[in-house]
């Protein structure tokens, strides 16, 4: 397995572009299945989920390839059978194939899906939703087998405010008869990316970035080319290393306001930066101040954001309260930081005090999940001595040439 060496101890300086958004990119892949037209995306991140999401289109009969950012789709050829296991099993955004092929084959049957270990993560809303929109759901203990013979509109309230519940909901109802509300629906900058591509393809969707949307079914979408939106959470992670590391960079290529909450919290604790078009820069900040930090849906403080945050919390004076209210294993990694010298105390699966500032030693630590992952890698930089970080298969998931943007940045970061 692949490990990150890490020397801390040097601030980030210099200009970084963010890749294309993982989380608006792999249902913008899914949603390309529902067009026997090709399609084309643009800025697409190079990493292994994206790979991994081509080869279930490749086991279905479709038609793809990848090129420096750019992936080609023809689904014209797809065919009804089970997904490989093996290739469901390693990461949850699998279950985005639901809402694509069930317009199109109409029979969807597939083991659970995989992915980051965050604790238990309910298919209720995506089963809810497609029943809900004429799917009959055959299986939901051994694993997943939903069938239908007409999708058909209706108003529809989720159970809770899930993403991928979300998009599935949103591309079924996309060719289903009539019209279909969605209430409590997602909001995140991912989803908007969605309906914003499936409107480009002849979608009638109308709410884009509210928890109400109204869509208008259409009998058939068109092949388009399309540009994935920058990924909100690779910038936030490249932020919060540049305050840990008393650095100075320019993060280019994102919509500012998809972090505005991510903002207030660089402001509440005393992090100096400044926001332009497309963009923002990170100052050298003389000190950092405790503060509660609570997760929530969008346009709440990203969950994703939360362990690279949490990082800088360890650097912060005084005792800083940290609340993830949406994954119950997402505090694992604390462990990990322990290790390195961090003053933290587990409240419960929810809840930890992080009590600073500390300074961090380079012991050998791991990657708990993807985000928690990169959450480690600034903790590495900010450490003194060198840090050997494992699982980086993880981090791998989500970022797509971390190692290499962070050394174009001056960090001293290999692969080995």
């Amino acid at each position: 397995m692949a490990k990150f060496i890490v020397k801390g101890g040097k601030p980030l300086k210099g200009t970084v572009k963010v890749s294309g958004s993982k989380n608006a990119a792999l249902p913008i892949l899914c949603a390309s299945l529902l067009s026997k037209t090709p399609v084309t995306l643009t800025n697409v991140p190079d990493i292994t989920d994206i790979h991994g999401m081509l080869k279930i289109f490749e086991s279905l009969g479709a038609s793809t390839s990848f090129n420096k950012g750019t992936v080609q789709i023809d689904a014209s050829k797809l065919k009804k059978k089970q997904i490989p296991d093996a290739l469901t099993c390693k990461m949850r955004a699998s279950i985005l194939v639901f809402g694509s092929l069930l317009p199109r084959l109409g029979e969807v049957k597939m083991a659970f899906p995989g992915g980051c270990v965050l604790g238990k993560r309910s298919v209720h809303t995506h089963t809810f939703a497609l029943k809900e929109l004429g799917c009959k759901v055959l299986d939901e203990t051994r694993g997943l087998h939903i069938k239908v013979q007409k999708l058909k509109g209706k108003k529809i309230i989720l159970p809770e405010l899930s993403v991928t519940g979300t998009e599935n909901a949103i591309m079924a109802a996309t060719l289903a008869a009539g019209t279909t509300e969605i209430h409590l629906a997602a909001a995140e900058p991912h989803v908007q990316d969605l309906c914003n591509f499936l409107n480009k393809m002849g979608a009638k969707i109308n709410g884009i970035g509210t928890n109400t949307l109204k869509i208008k079914g259409v009998k058939a979408l068109k092949g388009t080319k399309y540009s994935i939106t920058g990924d909100y959470l690779e910038a936030g992670t490249f932020a919060a290393a540049a305050v840990a590391t008393k650095g100075e960079i320019t993060i280019e290529g994102i919509e500012t306001d998809h972090l505005d909450s991510f903002w207030q919290k660089l402001t509440e604790i005393g992090a100096s930066y400044t926001l332009g078009k497309g963009q923002v820069t990170i100052h050298p900040s003389k000190s950092l101040n405790a503060t509660r930090l609570q997760t929530a849906v969008f346009p709440g403080f990203a969950t994703d954001l939360q362990a690279p945050f949490t990082v800088l919390l360890t650097q912060a004076k005084g005792v800083s309260k940290v609340f993830e209210t949406l994954f119950e294993g997402r505090l694992s990694y604390l462990f990990e930081l322990e290790k390195m010298g961090a003053k933290t105390e587990l409240l419960n699966p929810h809840q930890a005090l992080i009590i600073g500032p500390r300074k961090l030693k380079a012991v050998p630590i791991a990657s708990c999940d993807i985000r928690a992952g990169a959450a480690m890698v600034i903790a590495a930089l900010i450490a003194s001595g060198e840090t050997e970080i494992s699982n980086i298969n993880y981090i791998d998931r989500g970022y797509e040439n971390l190692e290499k943007k962070l050394r174009s940045l001056g960090a001293d970061i290999q692969r080995v």
